[in-house]
C-alpha cells in the first residue's frame, strides 16, 4: 500500500464515519474503495466492518446528549441488535453472498419508502398500540432482522434502523438517530469480534478506515444535531434511494 492509497482509505473512512452518524450507509464509500485497491470482497467486507466500529463509537459519544436513559425497552432492542449482528456475521462466513445481496437493494428501497411515510405510519401504530404486545414483538423482530443484514454487509443498516425507530417509537428524530447509532455500534462490534477470531482481516486497511471514521463520527454528530427533523427525514429517504440504485446498478 502506497501513501496515496493510504490517504484515500483515510478519506473514505472520514466520509463514511460522517455519513454513518447522520444517516447510515457509509460502507457504500469504504467498501468500494477497498475493492478498487484490489482487496477481495470478503477481506474488504470484514476489514471495513472492523474499521468502522471506532467511528460508530465516536458518533455515539458525539450524540450522547440525545441518548435516552437505558430502560427495559432499550435493553431489549440492544439484545436483539447484538444477537442479529452475530447471526449476520455467521451467515457471511458460512454462506455465499449472492442470494442475500440480491434482496438488499429492495430492502433499502422499502426502508426509504417507510421513512417518507413515517409520520403517517407512526400515528397508525400509536392508534393501535393498545391492542397488546403485538407491535412490540414486531418491532423487536424487525430490529433483529435488520441487525442480521448489518452483521452480514451493513450498507444502509442505519437507514433501516432509524426508520424502524421513528415508526415504532415516534418522537424526537434526533433521539431516534442517537439510539440508531448505539444499535449500529453493537451490531458492528459483535460482528467485528467474530471476524477478528476467524476471518481474514487486513489490519492496515481497518486501521486507516478507523482513523478517518473517528473524526467523521464527531463531524457527523455536529452536522446532524443542527438539522431540522424534516430535513433529516428526507435526507434518510434520499440516501436510501441512492444507495439502493447504486447496489442495483452494481
Amino acid at each position: 500500500m502506497n501513501l496515496v492509497q493510504a490517504l484515500a482509505i483515510i478519506a473514505a473512512g472520514l466520509a463514511a464515519g460522517t455519513i454513518n452518524t447522520i444517516v447510515g450507509s457509509g460502507s457504500l464509500i469504504t467498501f468500494p474503495t477497498l475493492l478498487f485497491f484490489g482487496y477481495s470482497p470478503i477481506v474488504a467486507n470484514v476489514s471495513n466492518t472492523l474499521g468502522l466500529v471506532p467511528g460508530t463509537l465516536s458518533g455515539v459519544i458525539g450524540y450522547r446528549r440525545e441518548l435516552p436513559r437505558p430502560d427495559r425497552s432499550f435493553v431489549t432492542l440492544a439484545v436483539a441488535a447484538t444477537a442479529g449482528g452475530l447471526t449476520g456475521a455467521v451467515v457471511l462466513l458460512a454462506l455465499p453472498s449472492s442470494t442475500f445481496e440480491m434482496v438488499v437493494p429492495f430492502l433499502i428501497l422499502l426502508a426509504a419508502g417507510l421513512m417518507a411515510a413515517q409520520p403517517y405510519l407512526s400515528r397508525f401504530v400509536a392508534a393501535r398500540r393498545g391492542a397488546g404486545r403485538g407491535h412490540d414483538l414486531v418491532f423487536i423482530a424487525a430490529i433483529y432482522l435488520t441487525a442480521i443484514y448489518g452483521g452480514y454487509f451493513g450498507a444502509a443498516q442505519g437507514v433501516l434502523l432509524i426508520t424502524l425507530l421513528s415508526i415504532f417509537q415516534p418522537g424526537d428524530l434526533q433521539r431516534s438517530n442517537a439510539v440508531k447509532n448505539v444499535l449500529a455500534l453493537l451490531i458492528n462490534a459483535v460482528a467485528a469480534v467474530l471476524f477478528i477470531l476467524v476471518a481474514p482481516v487486513d489490519w492496515a486497511a481497518a486501521a486507516l478506515i478507523a482513523v478517518g471514521a473517528i473524526a467523521g463520527g464527531q463531524i457527523g454528530a455536529f452536522l446532524a444535531r443542527r438539522m431540522r427533523p424534516g430535513l433529516l427525514r428526507w435526507l434518510v429517504v434520499v440516501v436510501g434511494v441512492v444507495v439502493a440504485l447504486k447496489l442495483l446498478a452494481g
